[in-house]
């Protein structure tokens, strides 16, 4: 894996100046579907070179806070072995006063991340966005499973956004009142407000690639159908930037595919963008 995220000069990926770290995960243990995610992380970095530095939204260049990739997290012996893992590195990364994006690999790995970040930022809330609400108990006999990712941090109340696909099991898990579905927000702005006001000032974003639809994210490992658009879900987290904190987040369930590059770049520029919201702030 080629351990550099886009292509500016030498002097912004220093690990000790720069303020941004990528991690990658290259984790795909518990999918059940599509497989391949593991590819993900590898496939977002050799897109970002591709990437132009200057967002035209914010009139800014992210990557002169400095941008650098860490060491990707190997853990394979077991989902819960696969979190704590997650869970150390990331503290470590923030410990370092770093602004941490983590790479997936498939949605199990968030727990990790979440854990970390709630140990240094109180009150913390998790800002989901998803085709799936991942608020099964257990599945497949795992409470580790990426269809349980969710539920293993329902305690920092998820708000649940551009969902449209659940298990009727889930719902003893699910507050209703967090939960946006994408019939109801895909072609609108006014849920948006409502959605900010639900999170506390220190909010986590998870975002899964299949809350696009398919036809902007075919690369998915379960790509549902009437997903959002490219503009609706960058518009909501430019508000989320601004009227919130965000102090990490992470973009999961890449699956790479050779006759189609297009999404791996989606990917790349979701990631810069965000960031670029974030740090014009």
């Amino acid at each position: 894996m080629n351990l550099t995220f886009g292509d500016f000069p030498k002097q912004y990926r220093d690990p000790k100046k720069a303020k941004i770290a990528i991690l990658p995960v290259p984790y795909d243990g518990t999918s059940t579907y599509g497989k391949g995610a593991d590819k993900g992380p590898a496939a977002l970095l050799a897109a970002s070179y591709q990437l132009e530095n200057y967002n035209i939204e914010t009139h800014t260049e992210v990557y002169k806070h400095g941008i650098y990739v860490e060491k990707p997290v190997t853990e394979k012996r077991s989902p819960e072995a696969m979190i704590e893992a997650v869970a150390r590195k990331v503290a470590t990364v923030i410990g370092k006063k770093k602004f941490c994006v983590m790479l997936g690999g498939e949605h199990s790995i968030t727990p990790g991340a979440v854990r970390a970040h709630a140990k240094k930022y109180k009150g913390l809330s998790v800002l989901q966005l998803d085709a799936h609400t991942d608020m099964r108990e257990e599945y497949e006999g795992s409470k580790w499973n990426h269809a349980c990712a969710m539920a293993r941090v329902k305690e920092f109340r998820p708000v649940q956004v551009g969902i449209r696909s659940l298990d009727v099991g889930e719902m003893r898990n699910i507050d209703m009142s967090r939960v946006f579905f994408a019939e109801d927000i895909h072609d609108n702005n006014r849920w948006m407000g409502r959605a900010i006001a639900k999170l506390s000032k220190n909010v986590y974003v998870t975002i899964d690639l299949d809350v696009f639809d398919p036809a902007f994210m075919p690369s998915t490992g379960t790509p549902e159908p009437g997903g959002l658009d490219w503009y609706r879900p960058l518009r909501f987290l430019r508000e989320v930037a601004k009227k919130r904190t965000i102090v990490g987040f992470d973009v999961v369930e890449l699956l790479p595919r050779k006759d189609a590059p297009a999404p791996d770049f989606l990917a790349a520029k979701l990631v810069y963008t965000l960031l670029s919201y974030i740090f014009s702030k």
